[in-house]
């Protein structure tokens, strides 16, 4: 099975082109921005400390999706969800129970969440995401 990975944190810059990638990929509109990403590139303090990403690590038995009422986050046997946008409902349960913090509030009130597709991984200038084979 293929996930999002990360390769190497050292040269993450934060520069966010992941962060457009992804809401690109999940807007449904011509919207430009990060609201829909389902992925955070976020600077540490500059240079000296340098930036983290965060994104869904695909639990083998997401908590989201277990305290999601409608079914709009359910689990993928290869670890992680498959977000259904139209079946929620905006309590932000997921968000609560997501214990690294890797789901994100959209403009809408809606979660945005990593669904390891790997479109971001193809915008990353410094090869610190890549979509690759992993073992369960």
């Amino acid at each position: 099975m293929k996930r999002l990975v990360i390769k190497d944190l050292e040269k993450c810059v934060g520069c966010g082109l992941c962060m457009y990638a992804c809401s690109r990929r999940n807007a449904r509109d011509p919207e430009i921005g990060v609201s829909k990403s389902g992925i955070l590139a976020i600077s540490l303090s500059g240079f000296e400390r340098g930036a983290t990403i965060i994104f869904c690590r695909a639990c083998s038995e997401p908590p989201c999706a277990q305290v999601c009422p409608t079914g709009a986050m359910a689990p993928r046997k290869e670890g992680g969800v498959f977000f259904k946008e139209d079946l929620c409902i905006a309590c932000g349960n997921c968000m609560e129970a997501c214990t690294i913090g890797a789901i994100f509030q959209q403009e809408n009130g809606k979660p945005a969440v990593c669904v390891h597709c790997g479109y971001c991984a193809n915008y990353c200038p410094h090869g610190v995401l890549a979509y690759e084979e992993v073992k369960s």
